[in-house]
């Protein structure tokens, strides 16, 4: 029987998405569920040490109990120091700013080598709605599931004679099964109808076949959750013109990245869509859609970076360490702060620093 590394990751929502079955298991606080949890945290580049500081001055005005490990790491290092390593698997939980990848160059993304090395197989990206935030459409609540270890970001490249470079996509049916697997889980562990893949079958046959083959297979083993296929060029249009007929998205590597960014934009933007990478036995958390702001420098000087989106994540983290009360009044303050309008950093409109946004957060904390 395979492991359900959802169950940590979805507690909040496990009494919900039980309403029309009989609950079979109620989890209880086991004794020391109290204790202080040590989390890895890497500030990463540009405004990464703002929204990580962010959340540490909440954490530590929640009382919550967790305790930060920090490491510095660059985006522009050979590797990951091995000590991060070594503390990511000890702890088992790490948050994270944006690591600034280098365009071109020999210097490969610290962020994939992050995924690669712990098997972080899974993205999860929630892009809803939040209120306060006018966004041009209504009822968006989308969670992009995206394959995080192969396709596309295989790192398989070679120039085979000069001006002439090839790139591998890899896809395996144990990954595609796998992420399949997690996403009709989280489906249906959290009470959502319907799961659609998206894939270009049509002309990558084999590679795209194999995941969408994958799918079909592990969906039929589901039968209360609609199933759907849409290939990625009508589901980039279908997204931008009725987002709401999406609930569930499960996608190979490349694709999740442009369907979670495009998501993220039409429910309100990168900087307030939280996510997490979550493999059997680890997981970091960090802003969910890519961080494009991560080296802009005018935002970090001028200390503007909006830090909803890493907060929103560490609620996820929080609930993932089984702190569900915790998270809830992370989620509920955070939410209030939107709402009420006042307090909103420049990428969504307003003109708060990351400062003013944390104070009004700490202060709407119940």
């Amino acid at each position: 029987m395979s492991r359900r590394p959802l169950l940590n990751l979805n507690l909040k929502h496990l009494f919900s998405s039980t309403r029309s079955r009989s609950l079979t298991y109620v989890p209880v606080p086991r004794p020391v569920d109290g204790t202080a949890r040590p989390v890895t945290l890497i500030p990463g580049d540009g405004i990464g040490p703002l929204v990580t500081g962010a959340v540490e001055r909440v954490m530590d005005a929640m009382h919550a109990p967790v305790y930060f490990e920090k490491y510095e790491v660059r985006g522009d290092m050979n590797t990951v120091p091995p000590e991060v390593i070594e503390s990511i698997r000890k702890n088992k939980v790490c948050l994270k700013g944006g690591l600034r990848t280098p365009v071109g160059g020999g210097v490969s993304s610290l962020n994939v080598l992050l995924r690669k090395e712990l098997d972080l197989y899974a993205s999860l990206v929630h892009c809803i709605n939040l209120p306060g935030l006018p966004t041009r459409h209504d009822k968006v609540d989308i969670v992009v599931i995206r394959e995080n270890t192969e396709g596309e970001y295989s790192g398989l490249e070679h120039e085979v004679v000069p001006g002439v470079v090839e790139s591998l996509k890899v896809i395996t049916k144990f990954c595609s099964e796998r992420i399949a697997k997690y996403a009709f889980e989280y489906a249906y562990l959290n009470n959502r109808k319907k799961v659609t893949a998206v894939h270009k079958a049509n002309i990558m046959k084999l590679a795209d076949g194999l995941f969408l083959e994958s799918c079909r297979e592990v969906a039929s083993k589901y039968p209360g959750i609609q199933y759907n296929e849409m290939i990625v060029d009508n589901c980039s249009m279908q997204l931008v013109s009725k987002p709401e007929q999406f609930d569930v998205m499960v996608t190979p590597n490349l694709y999740g990245n442009l369907i979670a960014n495009t998501a993220a934009g039409i429910a309100g933007g990168t900087g307030v869509m939280p996510g997490g990478n979550v493999g059997f036995d680890y997981a970091i958390f960090e802003q969910g859609a890519s961080a494009g702001n991560v080296g802009n420098e005018k935002i970090v000087e001028q200390r503007t970076a909006n830090p909803v989106a890493l907060l929103l994540s560490s609620a996820m983290m929080l609930r993932h360490l089984q702190f569900p009360s915790f998270a809830d009044r992370l989620d509920a303050a955070v939410k209030r702060v939107i709402a009420q309008g006042k307090y909103q950093a420049g990428d969504v409109g307003g003109d708060s620093t990351t400062e003013e946004v944390v104070d009004a957060v700490i202060a709407n904390i119940k």
